[in-house]
């Protein structure tokens, strides 16, 4: 299972690396995103009976910053399954003996290293354009693990199903996004208490999303054989 797991995300990685997608589409699109968000939040708006003082822009940076990565992802997640589904690729990967939890591996593993790279760029920009500080290294990083594994294995899983269909385009933002609203409001209020404290308030948020990432870890291994089949 981890050797074929190694072989697909090794393929997807090479494949991006080729066509640069990740660089030259959906980097963009998510600083665009977020730099709408910017306009359209007046960042001289003062949040009303808190000290210290935050505009509202910089109170609600979490939950862009996360919703900026969830579009993102949604193209990541489209361009992986639209190269299996070209020219009978998702018929190759269930003929050519690969076990199946490990092309589930494989691919969100893929995923996941792509996000990271996009999470990266996309907070450095989050930070900049939004003046936010940093109140807890650690529970941040453990958000951010938690959350991408989350996204990405959930994502795979359920783009999976879409990846045969014709109109899959519009399919998986359908059937992803509902599946990572408790991602995302796990992942924005342990975000919000890395950024601004208290930070206890965010550990228990941080535990939800491991047992997100678990729980979709362990759904990917025993049915992403059956989704594959189905798709």
């Amino acid at each position: 299972m981890l050797s074929d797991a190694r072989l697909i995300a090794a393929k997807d990685l090479r494949i991006e690396a080729s066509s640069r997608v990740l660089l030259t589409q959906v980097l963009p699109f998510g600083l665009m995103v977020l730099l709408l968000f910017g306009f359209g939040i007046s960042p001289d708006r003062q949040v009303l009976g808190e000290v210290p003082r935050r505009s509202v822009l910089e109170q609600v940076s979490p939950g862009l910053f996360w919703i900026t990565v969830l579009f993102a992802a949604l193209l990541g997640l489209g361009r992986s399954f639209s190269i299996e589904a070209a020219d009978g690729n998702l018929d190759g990967l269930r003929l050519g003996g690969l076990d199946p939890a490990g092309i589930f591996l494989g691919k969100a593993a893929a995923v996941i290293v792509q996000l990271a790279v996009l999470e990266v760029i996309v907070g450095v920009g989050a930070i900049l354009l939004f003046g936010v500080s940093l109140a807890n290294v650690g529970l941040l990083a453990v958000t951010i693990v938690g959350a991408t594994v989350a996204i990405g294995c959930a994502g795979t899983l359920y783009a999976t199903l879409a990846a045969g269909q014709r109109v899959r385009e519009t399919l998986v933002p359908l059937l992803v996004l509902p599946v990572l609203a408790p991602v995302l409001l796990g992942a924005t209020q342990a975000t919000e208490a890395a950024l601004f404290g208290p930070v206890s308030d965010g550990w228990p948020w941080a535990g939800l999303l491991g047992a997100f990432a678990l729980l979709y870890i362990a759904i990917g291994i025993v049915a992403f054989g059956s989704f594959l089949e189905e798709s």
